[in-house]
């Protein structure tokens, strides 16, 4: 049972749809700390089928359009956004949503609602404060909170809802036109792509979905990915029995460039959650050490292998920052997918743009260096160094390869084996969401001359 759900004379006088009172309590929680899709997936078997839809969203969507909505509450209600308690903030989000991006919810429910919400929340006071703006955004239906900024970047910061420094980096490397596409792609819905995990068990699986209704579509990124549409529950059914797994397009082409030979031991040195080496165990007869460097992400990659009844799969605590307790040279492929700022991935995590700093960034790049460098040591001679990220910063990936090549003479470039539309012109290979509909992917090789 939730937390507001126990107080019962509130609801009791104050009813709100199971869908809007988890997305609320899921709000909330990110504003803490959590993450939206962790918090979503924890929740979906509680929901019937219509709510956990709607809940899910009305969480991203707030999530995405968050400054968009926070400038306007500000016009409707004539104070900083800042000086609202934080249970305010999320039903006047929430309901102004529901005004603006969706067409089907009737303007009275959203607002009745929010209204409840507060009284829910123990902010009852401000009951009367939250229904006067929503009723004001409802009568003043074509206010644009970005109409009125001259500032090109500003106007675009809030018309696409990101930091005013996001999208001023993204302008000043890639130009106006380029950034607005990316900014503009990351508030789309991300299309759901997942792979069979044991390839020749495809057509059964494959098969199987159709039957049911689902809409497939061989991916154009990954071999052996997929995308779908309304196969519903029985797509879930799938991913609990370990027959697929729901992992994006981009993320699995990393997999498939690390190409390891029959017989070759594979090291992931960031490896959670789990997708990419288990997609490496499942393709080929090769063994793969997963590592990283908390214990509870360590639990689900091992939680990984064991659904997919991956027995060539083996899981360690290591910190790759600073040394692996491997001899040099013990593998013949080695993966580093490094922790970074995730800015590829804001259709799937909207609420990352909200919590990374241009210092971050840096930050990032120094620890992706010296994790790259201490695993480079661990790759035999002849053998393969895979660096990605799912980053579009170039201080994450062109800049991190171009002080690795610098300073490791004993690695050169690997060239890709992928379409020539994802090759740049470094050698390496990017996904991008306006152009691929995809996450945001970097992927560098090398490999080991002696």
């Amino acid at each position: 049972m939730n937390k507001l759900a126990t107080k019962r004379s509130p609801i009791q006088r104050n009813p709100v749809s199971p869908a809007r009172l988890a997305a609320f309590e899921i709000l909330r929680r990110v504003a803490e700390g959590g993450y939206a899709s962790v918090l979503l997936a924890a929740r979906a078997e509680a929901l019937e089928t219509r709510d956990r839809a709607l809940c899910h969203e009305l969480v991203m969507g707030v999530l995405r359009f968050q400054l968009w909505l926070d400038v306007a509450i500000e016009h409707f209600a004539g104070r900083s956004i800042e000086q609202l308690d934080l249970p305010v903030k999320l039903a006047l989000r929430l309901g102004l949503y529901q005004i603006r991006f969706l067409a089907r919810v009737p303007e009275s429910a959203a607002v009745n609602e929010s209204v409840n919400l507060t009284h829910l929340a123990r902010v009852r006071s401000a009951g009367s404060f939250v229904n006067a703006v929503l009723r004001r955004a409802t009568r003043e239906t074509s206010y644009d909170p970005a109409a009125g900024i001259k500032d090109p970047i500003r106007r675009l910061s809030v018309s696409t809802s990101h930091p005013h420094w996001l999208i001023e980096r993204w302008h000043r490397w890639w130009g106006a036109q380029e950034a607005e596409a990316l900014a503009t792609a990351n508030n789309q819905r991300a299309p759901l792509a997942f792979r069979v995990v044991h390839p020749e068990e495809s057509a059964e699986v494959l098969q199987q979905l159709r039957e049911s209704g689902a809409l497939l579509e061989p991916s154009q990124i990954a071999q052996g990915a997929w995308r779908i549409q309304g196969a519903g529950e029985l797509e879930q059914t799938l991913a609990r029995s370990g027959k697929i797994y729901f992992q994006d397009e981009a993320s699995q082409l990393v997999a498939q460039i690390a190409a390891p030979n029959p017989g070759d031991t594979v090291l992931d040195v960031c490896a959670a959650p789990g997708g990419k080496a288990s997609q490496i165990a499942a393709a080929t007869s090769v063994r793969v050490i997963a590592g990283d460097i908390h214990l509870h992400r360590i639990r689900t990659v091992r939680e990984v292998f064991q659904s997919h009844d991956l027995a060539n799969g083996s899981c360690l605590v290591l910190d790759g920052e600073t040394s692996l307790p491997f001899r040099d040279g013990s593998f013949e492929r080695v993966l580093v997918d490094a922790p970074c700022s995730g800015t590829g991935t804001l259709r799937h995590n909207p609420e990352i743009r909200w919590r990374i700093s241009a210092p971050d960034i840096l930050e990032l790049s120094e620890r992706q260096r010296q994790i790259l460098t201490k695993a480079s040591h661990v790759v035999k001679p002849g053998g393969r160094l895979i660096y990605s990220t799912c980053s579009v910063e170039p201080e994450e990936n062109e800049g991190v390869v171009s002080a690795f090549i610098q300073q490791s003479p004993d690695f050169e470039p690997a060239q890709l084996v992928t379409k020539a539309a994802f090759i740049t012109p470094t050698g390496a290979a990017r996904t991008w969401p306006q152009r691929d509909d995809s996450d945001g992917f970097f992927i560098a090789a090398f490999t080991r001359k002696r």
